[in-house]
């Protein structure tokens, strides 16, 4: 079970790196570093996303890597990328409220539905 329960901290940590990537911008990091001090708000605006990149994507690699050692690697990455995508659907509607329709939800159903059977027919169950 705690190889699951680690491949599942892993894509949360991948939902996190995701949103870094979507918000760093390095044009902007670079010219806020050029301009301002380091303490300041804008340079701090900018390198947020930079650290969550960092520590988001170590996290996200340590604990998958410690899931695969227990989860034959096909089904860790297949359900990984299923959690993460899941996660991810679910922050853009309940956090940044985007628009979601039936079609979507039914599916994102179809992969939760397949996170479950890789689960529960899994070689190492």
């Amino acid at each position: 079970m705690k190889p699951w329960l680690y491949l599942f901290i892993a894509s949360i940590f991948e939902t996190g790196w995701t949103y870094s990537l979507k918000y760093m911008n390095f044009e902007k990091f670079k010219l806020a570093w050029s301009q301002h001090s380091p303490l300041s708000m804008a340079f701090l605006t900018e390198l947020f996303p930079f650290l969550g990149y960092i520590i988001f994507g170590i996290a996200n690699i340590y604990f998958l890597s410690v899931s695969l050692k227990d989860i034959p690697t096909a089904t860790a990455i297949a359900v990984w990328t299923a959690f993460s995508l899941v996660l991810i659907k679910i922050t853009d509607v309940f956090y940044f409220k985007t628009p979601t329709n039936f079609l979507e939800i039914a599916f994102l159903s179809l992969i939760v539905i397949g996170i479950i059977g890789l689960k529960q027919f899994s070689a190492t169950n």
